[in-house]
């Protein structure tokens, strides 16, 4: 799969939803895993502030990769992010969009105050 990586060193990024884990299966509430690791995949919202255009992205994170006290509001810093095109069909419905995923968020608030 084509990956294509995110150059964030230069936006501002906050928390603009805590992590919660992906779910794999709506049906079941199966919790989606890392297919290299084997770690619990978990969802961020962040808001990405960049040339004086903000935009909510919906970052794929492994639970190792999340660290700090993430809520609403929280400064972070992303690690490895890249974003992955994608497109499926549903009962004849061609989708298509772009997802992201990080290696690490790290809360910037901990650093803030030291």
């Amino acid at each position: 799969m084509r990956q294509i990586p995110v150059d964030t060193s230069t936006a501002m990024v906050m928390v603009a939803q805590p992590p919660a884990p992906k779910i794999a299966n709506r049906q079941t509430g199966e919790v989606a895993t890392d297919r290299e690791t084997g770690a619990t995949l978990m969802t961020v919202d962040v808001m990405f502030v960049m040339d004086g255009s903000a935009e909510i992205l919906n970052l794929v994170v492994p639970s190792t990769g999340v660290s700090g006290e993430l809520t609403m509001g929280t400064p972070v810093a992303l690690t490895g992010v890249v974003a992955r095109p994608w497109e499926n069909e549903f009962n004849g419905q061609k989708r298509h969009g772009i997802s992201f995923r990080a290696v690490a968020v790290t809360s910037l608030a901990a650093a803030k105050a030291a």
